[in-house]
């Protein structure tokens, strides 16, 4: 008779998928694929807003339909980069290792979050508020998208690179295993889209109104 076989030895499959590490446990990859996916959806997203721009007067029902669509996802992108550069700044190993983005990059972020912020909630103010407000808060909109645009600019161009490699690692059959979670993050980026559209619904009912009360003369 030959000898007993151990637990290991009768349970290989258990015992190896008990000993494989986790290949990202503190998250910092999870963290990078979510942003990254969340920036290519917002800069789709974007490039139709400028879209609408050069034609506003005609294409306001649509400025401010994609204007609404964008806030969740931008929502959901500030709080990812945030959470890294929390972790970085309290010290985790993990995202210590992995480095903050360049000094330029790093003392633009905050003004591409404040300036992201404030247009797109002048905009939404703009629909909601009485006429008494409309020309300070259409200023407010204007001045903050001419400051955003160009602190924009650098930014994408600065994480562009990152962004087309890391972005599609979710949706990908070949990658999308590699790190768990990637349901989960597909799920946040499309139920904030998802979100976003039943905003831009309901406010396109306070374009007509809006356009009633002022006299609108392009953006």
């Amino acid at each position: 008779m030959g000898s007993t076989p151990s637990q290991g030895d009768t349970q290989p499959g258990r015992s190896d998928r008990g000993s494989s590490p986790d290949p990202d446990p503190d998250g910092v990859e999870s963290n990078a694929r979510l942003t990254a996916a969340t920036a290519a959806a917002l800069l789709v997203l974007l490039a139709a807003e400028g879209i609408t721009i050069l034609r506003v007067r005609h294409l306001l029902s649509a400025h401010v339909f994609i204007g609404m669509v964008l806030v969740p996802p931008v929502l959901v992108k500030i709080a990812s980069t945030s959470y890294r550069m929390v972790r970085y700044y309290m010290g985790a190993p993990a995202y210590r290792r992995k480095g903050p983005p360049s000094a330029l990059l790093r003392l633009l972020g905050p003004f591409v979050v404040v300036l992201t912020v404030v247009v797109l909630a002048s905009g939404v103010a703009l629909l909601l508020a009485g006429p008494a407000w409309q020309r300070s808060l259409l200023l407010l909109h204007k001045a903050s998208f001419v400051l955003w645009f160009g602190a924009m600019t650098i930014h994408v161009l600065g994480h562009i690179a990152d962004t087309a490699s890391l972005a599609p690692r979710d949706w990908v059959r070949r990658t999308r295993r590699e790190v768990s979670g990637a349901g989960l993050r597909r799920w946040t980026i499309a139920s904030s889209l998802a979100v976003g559209v039943l905003l831009g619904v309901l406010f396109l009912g306070r374009v007509g109104p809006w356009l009633a009360s002022t006299s609108f003369g392009g953006h």
